[in-house]
């Protein structure tokens, strides 16, 4: 077995090295294999807790004009266009508007703190386990969906929105 040997640590090596590889590609790939959701397709279904604890899923907002926001503290748009969705939400809630505010996985207390400081009135959903995050092909904060109420996209939007930005689309979002 002694002239063997080399040959037998080469071989294993080689195995670990392609099973590794392997299993660290499909981690990195699958996490988007869909991308980010385009305009005209139906948004990807979520199940998420609010702050209180209640469940909400997509669906349960179907009929309705939809405007899903994607948002952690730690992000300066972020933070800068939040209290802009609560007064637009405000301007166009009695119109049917919905928002709904997925914070990214931070823990509770931060989010808690974040939307007390802001006086946030509509959901505040969390993606603790980021599956939500991964199923929308998120590659940039803070990313916003504009859902139409046949429950297709009418627009999304990668970066920071002015309010002057968000009232146009929402205001298309409910002709």
């Amino acid at each position: 077995m002694g002239k063997y040997r080399k040959t037998v640590q080469i071989v294993i090596l080689l195995a670990v090295l392609v099973v590794g590889g392997y299993a660290i590609g499909n981690t990195l790939f699958a996490a988007r294999d869909e991308g980010i959701p385009k305009i005209g397709e139906q948004p990807p279904e979520f199940t998420l807790a609010d702050l209180q604890g209640n469940t909400h899923n997509l669906s349960d907002y179907k009929g309705k004009a939809v405007v899903i926001n994607f948002w952690g503290s730690f992000c300066p748009p972020c933070v800068k266009e939040m209290p802009e969705f609560e007064r637009q939400f405000e301007k166009w809630k009695d119109s049917g508007l919905e928002v709904l505010a997925i914070n990214l996985s931070e823990d509770t207390l931060t989010v808690n703190n974040f939307v007390r400081r802001f006086d946030l009135s509509y959901p505040i959903l969390r993606d603790v386990n980021r599956k939500t995050e991964r199923k929308y092909g998120l590659e940039s904060y803070p990313t916003t969906f504009f859902v139409k109420p046949d429950g297709t996209i009418l627009d999304v939007f990668v970066g920071g929105m002015s309010e002057q930005d968000i009232d146009s689309r929402v205001d298309k979002l409910l002709q």
